[in-house]
């Protein structure tokens, strides 16, 4: 097989095919320089030397490195990312970074935090864009809303002093997955204030067991009780919306298909939501109504047909794209002969999804297919087996189970 018949999808570890030039000197070294650097006098180790410190220098040029000798070389980015953060990093060091992280950085962040380096990953949209904005306006409206028009919470200012320090654990009670350690975090800084540590004990989207501790924040006692309910409430949501996505995903593991959200989400929270059912190891259906066409029955209705709905959107449109539900294997069969990206199974037996696979595979085209209405655990593998690319799981977020989790007060570390 040569290298325009493969279409390479690792260039995260290293790129391919490489360009000619990289070939070309490394043939070039071998045959004419293969001397080591640094190691002996004779004329390859210094002409390879010569072209080491050229290199540096140039490389200092770039990134405006006053002093070229700075300039260190890996064996690779995974190599240089790992020598950086465990050179760099000490106890007590906080990091923040991002839920979509390559391994290279985030496994040796979860091995820094077990050292004592404080790690936060703040989560992303399904693009992989941050809006931190849309956090603190969370977090500061949520704990708004415990604290009351008296922005006090009387209890604890009237039991705990104000120069006491605490430790608040969280703590999984039941079996899960978790999602929204990030999220807690934000409403303990916040709550708080700066001088709170928090150490979180495990990465979203881990599975854990009863007494797991997730995460762990020392600081003032007041300031810990009074956000300990609010970074509960939006750490048990979540890490119950992702449990539940995880037992779907389970059911159908194998098959081929995937495990979809859809818009059925809690006004307000549904970048979170979708975040967690991520953290489950299912995908996110569109986030908004501008982000793809899904032609439902009312508008085919107001449309006078399939064909004619899918084209006033394609034309309105033309870059999105567009989605039919269909409740009938015939209405299938149209909407794939329109041109639709995908079709929706809406409440159809195990045959009629077939029948429906079938109409789309005999058509030769990319047509997509989401079985939706009336699924159930029980019955997920056998609607994956059919062929279907996804299972539309409305449940996921609006009926989600919260995962039980407790907030331990200690003295110390």
């Amino acid at each position: 097989m040569s290298a325009r018949d493969v279409i390479y999808l690792d260039n995260a570890a290293t790129s391919f095919p490489k360009p000619p030039g990289v070939a070309e000197s490394i043939v070039d070294f071998l045959e004419h320089g293969a001397g080591n650097p640094g190691r002996s006098g004779h004329s390859l180790a210094m002409a390879a030397q010569t072209v080491v410190a050229a290199t540096r220098r140039q490389l200092a040029s770039l990134f405006g490195v006053p002093d070229p000798s700075r300039v260190v070389f890996a064996l690779n980015a995974t190599d240089a990312l790992n020598t950086a953060l465990w050179g760099l990093l000490r106890p007590g060091d906080r990091v923040v970074t991002t839920s979509v992280e390559h391994n290279a950085v985030a496994r040796p962040l979860v091995a820094l935090a077990d050292a004592g380096v404080r790690v936060t990953r703040v989560a992303c949209a399904p693009d992989g864009t941050l809006d931190p904005g849309d956090l603190e306006r969370f977090v500061a409206a949520a704990l708004t809303e415990d604290l009351g028009v008296g922005g006090l919470d009387v209890t604890s200012v009237a039991t705990i002093g104000a120069e006491q320090s605490s430790v608040l654990d969280f703590v999984s009670r039941g079996s899960g997955v978790v999602a929204g350690l990030p999220i807690a975090a934000a409403v303990l800084w916040a709550g708080v204030g700066p001088t709170v540590d928090i150490h979180e004990r495990v990465l979203d989207g881990t599975a854990v067991s009863p007494g797991t501790r997730l995460l762990s924040a020392a600081g003032p006692t007041r300031g810990l009780l009074t956000a300990e309910r609010t970074a509960l409430n939006v750490l048990g949501h979540l890490s119950g919306i992702a449990t539940l996505t995880r037992a779907w995903v389970d059911a159908i593991a194998g098959s081929g298909a995937a495990i979809r959200d859809t818009r059925k989400t809690t006004p307000g929270l549904r970048a979170l939501e979708k975040y967690a059912v991520r953290c489950g190891g299912g995908v996110n259906h569109r986030m908004s109504l501008s982000d793809a066409a899904l032609i439902k029955d009312n508008h085919v209705l107001a449309a006078g047909g399939i064909t004619a709905a899918f084209a006033a959107v394609r034309a309105a449109f033309p870059g999105l794209p567009v989605e039919i539900e269909c409740d009938t294997v015939t209405q299938v069969g149209e909407a794939v002969v329109a041109g639709a990206d995908l079709v929706l199974l809406d409440n159809m037996s195990v045959a009629e999804i077939r029948a429906s696979v079938a109409i789309v595979r005999e058509s030769g085209g990319g047509c997509r297919l989401e079985a939706s209405g009336g699924l159930t655990l029980a019955t997920a593998a056998e609607v994956a087996a059919t062929g279907v690319d996804y299972l539309a799981v409305g449940a996921l977020t609006h009926s989600a189970p919260v995962l039980d989790i407790g907030a331990d007060l200690r003295s110390s570390l």
